[in-house]
């Protein structure tokens, strides 16, 4: 891995452990659990409510992604 890339992955595991990630993962949390699609009134807003909780997963997802990619990384080395 390149010096470059490791500090690119470095920068995202210092953001991972500050107050302000936690709080901002716990209040995406929040939002993918306020969604109800039971009263969604038609398709389209189907859609568009799927949209954001695929947006939504991403999101929380993102720190276990990049945790993933630096690992196979390393060991490709």
């Amino acid at each position: 891995m390149s010096p470059e890339d490791e500090k690119y992955y470095e920068n995202y595991f210092d953001l991972f452990i500050t107050e302000g990630w936690k709080q901002f993962m716990a209040d995406l949390e929040d939002t993918a659990n306020s969604f109800d699609i039971r009263n969604i009134e038609n398709e389209a807003a189907l859609k568009y409510a799927q949209g954001q909780l695929v947006i939504l997963d991403r999101m929380l997802n993102f720190q276990s992604s990049m945790r993933t990619v630096y690992e196979d990384l390393q060991n490709e080395e």
